[in-house]
């Protein structure tokens, strides 16, 4: 009952204090400060819900022997929930001063555990020997503290003067690594919070643990902890109350712009090898080809030799070097890309595979650039990073909408190349249907199905080890029917459009070139430029090499406490990300169909994809040498989100290869005349 009692006040409580969410504060106003969680400093993924460690229940009203809401969970949003976010009631009270206060106001509200058994001591004892932190809100504002320290002596402990905040917390590692001796564990008792207003808002908070007030833990220590509340004004405008959190010397430091400039600069020479090989190239033959079939239409009674020339004047050469002056048809036989014609826009294998592979590919394009745009327009709605879990509701918004994206995508795709397989051509064959449920389950289960295998472990460990990144219930429902009741109708529907979507120019076929019922043989003797194994790694890295800069940015953000704010970067990146996945499938594939290897479907998808196997290889790197990261739950959440982050990036960059492939491909087969 007396359960029951406190979520009804706890439910009532978060009613009133709506002065929260406008950011607005009259004299006298509750304002609410939240413990959030605590763990190792080393491992942000292990994360304890605050009250794990025996902090005592500040003696004010919100005390649970008042019926109060200490340590009331409040209400979260499912994005809050997602990204581990556990927001309980520290049972103290703020109370927001007068615009007409002078200097500062003060309260000093002190609690004293009661004497600690062997667990409790033992629990504080592990989080000052693993340098473990807190997290606080006030006012949507966090800040930071940690819980104690390993020294020698009490005679050490009078001696800190850091500060017990977050840039504290990295010196902290390093220096314990040169302390010797026999280190005891030491917890902060006084604590001091100042906030900083300015009229009716809050501008700034400071939390400071008190050196001087260290306290040994050992068994039947009876420790008295005191919160020290300070007020004081501030000129400060509430528009960059956030600004002090973003790191800008290290997201626009010079290097940074030197990355986007070097990415650039890559762009600009695969640009210019793409228009100097491949279309040079390309004018020679298409020259060749033409002047054959034009030479068919010549009067028979033209007996004069006359020397072959291109469209620049120059001689035509033959086999063996010399200028082609044998006859109209001497020296011209279809070679290279143009001897498979009749094979190259044949289905690939796994068709109904490869549909949904490149749907949900196109659904991550869709997802990645909604979010980066909507992060990019923040000045407009608010910047993302101000707001917990305000970049997971705009993943999961832009994922549920673009679902129609991956349908129809998958759809159209499975349309223009069954009517290529032996299925499509029999009139009689009733397994169509079957394919195209097979495409629409596939497209709707593939991506789901994934994240939900790797979530599923990730959510039994964080349950087993008892931290806050376990996903609730609640929010594992609410997925659910997010999923059933948005996702996957908007994808059936894209699925149905996609198979009564128009394709193809403006002819009934929907290729340049009819395919054979027979297919070619793939030449085996081909020079190792030909082979597509030895050409995917290298499209691959050079994808990587425009991004890797960033993508460290990206990963510092996610796995070391920094705010990423740097979204016009981003964008830009992204936009180098799509232009060298495309340059680079493309010579990947020109140098397969130049071998005579039709089969540049899957070839063009890996070559684009392959960018996963070098992100996924980084974040190896970055986690044994540009982290601390330690234990089984650290290390598997880090490698579970790092696998879901290469598999989609992968196939985002598929998906865009294949597509520039695919128009390439049919660019240069519109062409060519063929009999």
């Amino acid at each position: 009952m007396k359960q029951i009692f406190l979520f009804a006040v706890a439910a009532t409580y978060a009613g009133v204090g709506a002065d929260e969410y406008t950011h607005r504060y009259k004299s006298g106003d509750k304002v609410d400060l939240w413990v959030n969680k605590v763990g190792p400093y080393a491992n942000p993924q292990e994360a304890y819900e605050y009250y794990i460690l025996p902090y005592c229940a500040p003696d004010t009203r919100h005390h649970p022997d008042q019926e109060g809401i200490f340590n009331a969970l409040k209400a979260h949003s499912i994005g809050e929930a997602l990204g581990g976010h556990a927001l309980r009631h520290s049972g103290h009270d703020l109370i927001f001063p007068s615009e007409t206060t002078i200097g500062e106001m003060s309260l000093l509200e002190a609690c004293t555990t009661k004497p600690l058994d062997e667990k409790q001591a033992q629990l504080f004892a592990r989080a000052a020997e693993d340098q473990w932190f807190y997290q606080m809100y006030v006012d949507d504002l966090p800040v930071w503290g940690m819980v104690g320290e390993m020294l020698p002596d009490l005679e050490a402990a009078a001696g800190e003067k850091f500060l017990s905040d977050i840039s504290h917390l990295e010196e902290v590692a390093a220096r314990l690594e040169e302390m010797r001796g026999e280190l005891k564990p030491y917890v902060y008792t006084k604590r001091t919070l100042k906030v900083s207003y300015n009229q009716d808002r809050i501008i700034k908070v400071d939390l400071k643990s008190e050196p001087t007030s260290l306290t040994e833990v050992k068994v039947g220590a009876e420790l008295k902890f005191e919160l020290d509340i300070q007020w004081e004004k501030t000129n400060t405008p509430f528009h960059s109350r956030f600004d002090r959190y973003l790191d800008h010397a290290f997201f626009k430091h010079q290097i940074h712009w030197f990355s986007i400039f070097n990415s650039f600069m890559m762009v600009l020479f695969l640009m210019g090898l793409v228009a100097l090989i491949l279309l040079r190239t390309l004018r020679k033959d298409y020259a060749r080809y033409a002047l054959a079939h034009g030479r068919r239409d010549v009067e028979q009674g033209d007996d004069e030799e006359e020397e072959d020339v291109d469209e620049n004047g120059k001689p035509l050469m033959d086999s063996e070097g010399r200028p082609n002056t044998g006859g109209p048809m001497t020296g011209v036989e279809d070679s290279g890309w143009k001897q498979v014609h009749g094979d190259v826009f044949r289905a690939p294998k796994l068709l109904p595979l490869l549909a949904a592979i490149l749907g949900t590919g196109w659904q991550l394009v869709t997802l990645g650039a909604g979010v980066v745009l909507f992060a990019v327009a923040g000045p407009l709605h608010g910047a993302v990073h101000e707001e917990r879990g305000e970049v997971m509701h705009s993943i999961l918004v832009c994922y549920c909408l673009s679902s129609i994206v991956a349908g129809y995508a998958s759809g159209s795709y499975f349309k223009l190349y069954f009517a290529t397989t032996p299925a499509g051509r029999s009139k009689s064959d009733t397994g169509g249907a079957s394919q195209w449920q097979l495409v629409m389950a596939l497209t709707v289960v593939l991506l789901p199905t994934v994240l939900a295998a790797v979530l599923f472990v990730l959510n039994g460990i964080a349950l087993i080890y008892g931290t806050i990144y376990y996903i609730p219930f609640l929010a594992m429902m609410k997925l659910f029917f997010l999923w059933v009741f948005v996702s996957v109708p908007l994808c059936i529907l894209g699925t149905l459009l996609g198979r009564h979507a128009k394709l193809g120019g403006k002819k009934s076929e929907p290729f340049p070139c009819r395919v054979n019922a027979i297919p070619r043989p793939i030449p085996e003797d081909i020079p190792w430029y030909g082979v597509p194994a030895n050409l995917i790694p290298f499209a691959g890295l050079l994808s990587f090499g425009s991004i890797f800069i960033e993508l460290y940015y990206i990963l510092t953000s996610l796995w070391n406490y920094k705010f990423y704010h740097v979204y016009g970067f981003l964008l830009g990146v992204y936009a180098i990300l799509i232009l060298v996945v495309c340059m680079t499938t493309i010579i990947v594939v020109y140098f397969c169909l130049n071998s005579e290897n039709y089969l540049w479907q899957w070839t063009a998808f890996y070559s684009g994809g392959s960018t996963a196997l070098y992100v996924f290889l980084y974040s190896i790197y970055y986690f044994t040498f540009k982290t601390s990261m330690n234990g089984l739950v650290q290390t598997t959440f880090y490698f579970g989100y790092m696998l879901l982050i290469s598999l989609g990036l992968g196939t985002l960059c598929g998906t865009l290869g294949h597509w520039a492939a695919s128009k390439f491909v049919r660019t240069i087969f519109q062409n060519v005349k063929v009999d």
